[in-house]
């Protein structure tokens, strides 16, 4: 543990990809628990608007680097959420995708290494690939295709996996991996390519809605509140549960009827259109199995899909306008 915090000053915590989605989310959050807050992002596909409204609380500070650089901070706790998380925006540069988990990963190990800090991993559902397993649980190895489009974010939270748990084995460090099953909530941005984001913006300017295949793939959403519930709870885990546990919501749903769901919701006049093929690696299923998560951390997600989406749909209105 970080002497600052043995001497029971005030918890500093780093969250990388603090200006993102999901980060400027647990920034919030972290706050409110009254921790000093560094908020780490490049800015490559994040947005500074994320976390303005934290920019004069004397709480949090912003540092704008790029986790491949190695970094020399003091902190008790380490968020490792850098990288691009959409496929829009991860296969728009899959080089430095690549970089920012295995490079990233080993900066930030390091940096915990060095301060004695606990480290938790955002890994991702999509290290099962197009999963022969469902639901899936933490004991499948997966099933990805290595040289596919979307392999430089598949093998590479794979990869940083494989450093997290080599790093506990050798150095005996704290760490925590959670895979992420599909997040959606306010601060998507709204050109990340992600379905949820991606319909909610269609269908409020009243366009057509595309579905690649029949629609039947199916996908579970878990809010982002939720998600956050789960990160801070793992991290603050005192035993030595390190992970991997499957963070995600277990209701499942097809892509059809997130369309239909949306167009509802936001009282559309768009119509569904149907692409004919699946984009290559695409998953024809994600569902979570989230028994781990519950058993050790008491952990399940609240917010139903619907009322998740009323708020997702509300803060798209404000963006759009």
């Amino acid at each position: 543990m970080n002497p600052s915090a043995r001497a029971g000053r005030r918890k500093t915590v780093l969250v990388t990809g603090g200006a993102g989605f999901v980060g400027s989310h647990l920034c919030d959050a972290l706050i409110a628990k009254d921790y000093y807050v560094i908020c780490l992002d490049n800015l490559f596909t994040s947005s500074k608007d994320n976390i303005s409204h934290l920019q004069n609380n004397p709480l949090f500070e912003f540092v704008r680097h790029d986790v491949t650089e190695p970094i020399h901070l003091e902190v008790d706790e380490i968020y490792n959420l850098a990288c691009p998380a959409s496929p829009v925006h991860y296969q728009y540069n899959p080089v430095k995708t690549l970089k920012t988990s295995v490079v990233g990963s080993l900066n930030m190990l390091g940096l915990a290494k060095r301060t004695g800090a606990k480290i938790l991993q955002a890994s991702t559902s999509e290290i099962y690939g197009d999963p022969n397993v469902h639901p899936q649980d933490e004991s499948y190895f997966g099933n990805v295709n290595p040289i596919g489009p979307r392999a430089c974010y598949d093998e590479g939270k794979r990869a940083a996996e494989t450093l997290f748990f080599d790093y506990r084995r050798q150095h005996n460090m704290p760490i925590r991996v959670v895979r992420i099953f599909n997040t959606y909530g306010p601060r998507m941005a709204k050109d990340d390519g992600r379905v949820v984001s991606n319909f909610i913006v269609r269908a409020l300017l009243g366009e057509s809605i595309p579905i690649h295949g029949d629609g039947t793939q199916t996908r579970s959403f878990q809010y982002v509140s939720d998600l956050v519930s789960g990160l801070v709870l793992m991290m603050e885990n005192d035993s030595d549960f390190t992970g991997p546990v499957n963070l995600g919501n277990p209701d499942e749903f097809t892509i059809y009827e997130l369309a239909e769901k949306v167009i509802e919701l936001t009282q559309s006049k768009s119509k569904i259109e149907k692409l004919p093929h699946p984009r290559e690696d695409d998953p024809k299923q994600r569902k979570p199995d989230i028994t781990l998560a519950k058993e050790m951390l008491s952990w399940e997600p609240h917010v139903a899909l619907e009322e998740g989406l009323k708020k997702t749909i509300e803060y798209f209105k404000k963006d759009l306008q």
